[in-house]
């Protein structure tokens, strides 16, 4: 029988797979990097995954609602702070009121995610802690009572109650807050802390009070 004779590799095919061999390779070595880290440092990759998730969440929803924009504007004026401020808060709390429910895990309310104690005021009985308090909803959403107590609750569209979850109310009782907490006097960051005393909770509302501001700069 005759040999078959062995077909010889070309260069050119030599070439061909490595070029093919060499991003399997890396990309290999880039899982098990990846796959290492996560062993031995698996709060890097929590780390790396809450950036991009953060990325990602300050690049949508930059379009203040036309439909909020006047109630922003009349509350700003009233309190005597920036109304884009108003819509970074609202951006915030509640994704311009996309949020649902209107209430958080902790209990907190309505369109700008008012404390129950905040809204009626600390000095109502049983008020303590984070301020969900035990407050009855007739009690929560009256005018004279928030008054006796120093509440920031606000009756905006004069219908006899100040109800966290109407729209007007939520909004003018939150510039009524940031007012009183600093913002009327220049103090933003100072306001915006007393809103929530987080430093993370002041870098976000912070980067949406700087885009709508620059939005409304380049609108004028």
């Amino acid at each position: 029988m005759k040999k078959r004779k062995q077909k010889k590799i070309s260069n050119k095919t030599k070439l061909f797979m490595i070029i093919l061999l060499v991003p399997i390779a890396v990309t290999t070595f880039t899982l098990s990097a990846i796959i290492w880290t996560s062993i031995q440092h698996p709060e890097l990759i929590k780390k790396s995954a809450s950036t991009l998730l953060e990325y990602q969440d300050r690049h949508t929803a930059t379009t203040i609602p036309e439909e909020y924009i006047s109630i922003y504007k009349d509350a700003a004026e009233k309190y005597n702070i920036p109304w884009t401020l108003l819509a970074a808060h609202h951006r915030i709390e509640t994704r311009f009121s996309t949020m649902d429910p209107l209430l958080s895990p902790a209990g907190a309310e309505g369109h700008m995610q008012f404390m129950p104690c905040t809204f009626v005021g600390w000095s109502y009985p049983g008020c303590s802690g984070l301020g969900k308090g035990d407050i009855p909803e007739k009690d929560k959403t009256d005018p004279a009572i928030i008054k006796q107590h120093g509440g920031y609750g606000v009756d905006a569209n004069g219908d006899g109650i100040a109800d966290p979850y109407d729209i007007e109310d939520a909004i003018f009782s939150a510039a009524n807050y940031l007012s009183k907490s600093g913002a009327a006097d220049g103090d933003i960051e100072k306001a915006i802390f007393h809103y929530n005393h987080s430093d993370k909770y002041v870098e976000d509302v912070l980067w949406f009070f700087n885009e709508f501001e620059s939005q409304r700069l380049a609108n004028e």
